[in-house]
């Protein structure tokens, strides 16, 4: 009992310290870089603002959310608060400007975060589809993937290819170097990721796994995952000469060991800090690396955090 009270002890004081950590090293830097005062006066249509023939796809700061289709998991009061990773739904995510979204999926095509689970993945899809009848240049990146434990949806790549088809960018390298314009009216890159079905293959409606990466370190302290994405981030390939896309992630996660175990006060340790992160791109010299930027509980601020530094790289200005 005693050492668990004081591993418990040594946990809390781990992470004040880290808190401080980033709290002084927001104090000392700030929080300024190119297009860190730009505001889009329409989130809604942010890409659109920014003019589709001057935007390409390889100098947008996607904002993206983490366990996008969470707003409903499991029960309220009771299981929810430790699995729900985002409050709005798919369709006011996007109006709020998120173009990048984490749908994790069961075999009966249901989405789920871990063994809790939630809406069809049908209630997603016509979230995006009611969000891009509404809108003209707004490109989505889609992230769907079987969940860990789970087994594959059957047929689940022609589902999606059938419910998309429209809209789908094919799987093609030359993407990364097009225009928005230049894609219209093709508006979404799917990322299909199943555990155990076969990849999906170039060229095809969809894109494989191989095209969306990451480097996910689970932890809840802030400041460990703060450095830990910035060295993963200062290895990649500069956006320049990338055929893939990298998504750092300003999240922590509750730990099985701590007694904080809902996902909003744990993540709340560096919700704040993304635009410290844009600045410490700049001071670190990977700014030219950053690309897709996540969070759980997107607002606004995130929103325009990435807005600002896409606007600043298309004024060549970043």
């Amino acid at each position: 009992m005693g050492s668990h009270v004081s591993k418990q002890l040594e946990r809390r004081k781990a992470i004040s310290t880290e808190k401080k950590t980033l709290c002084d090293l927001q104090g000392s830097c700030g929080e300024a870089y190119p297009g860190s005062e730009y505001h889009p006066p329409d989130r809604k249509n942010w890409m659109g603002g920014l003019n589709p023939e001057k935007l390409h796809i390889n100098k947008i700061v996607w904002p993206g959310t983490h366990d996008s289709a969470t707003n409903k998991i499991g029960i309220p009061m009771v299981s929810r608060p430790f699995a729900q990773c985002q409050s709005l739904s798919i369709y006011k995510q996007l109006c709020t400007g998120a173009r990048v979204l984490d749908i994790r999926v069961q075999e009966d095509r249901r989405v789920c975060h871990g063994i809790l689970k939630t809406y069809s993945v049908d209630v997603v899809i016509n979230d995006v589809k009611k969000f891009l009848s509404e809108t003209q240049s707004e490109v989505i990146i889609l992230e769907i993937r079987t969940e860990f434990g789970h087994e594959d949806p059957p047929g689940f790549d022609k589902y999606l290819e059938e419910q998309l088809g429209e809209y789908l960018i094919h799987q093609d390298d030359h993407v990364f170097g097009k225009t928005i314009a230049e894609l219209l009216p093709k508006r979404v890159i799917c990322v299909w990721k199943p555990r155990k079905s076969p990849q999906p293959k170039h060229g095809s409606p969809l894109w494989s796994a191989g095209y969306l990466k990451d480097n996910w370190v689970d932890t809840d302290l802030p400041s460990t995952k703060f450095e830990s994405n910035m060295k993963h981030l200062s290895e990649q390939a500069p956006l320049s000469s990338r055929k893939y896309f990298y998504r750092v992630e300003n999240t922590v996660t509750p730990q099985a060991d701590n007694p904080i175990l809902c996902v909003k006060p744990v993540t709340g340790r560096i919700h704040g800090y993304a635009r410290l992160f844009i600045t410490q791109c700049f001071s670190k010299g990977c700014a030219d690396r950053l690309q897709i930027f996540s969070t759980d509980f997107i607002d606004e601020d995130f929103v325009d955090a990435c807005a600002g530094l896409t606007h600043a790289r298309i004024e060549g200005k970043a």
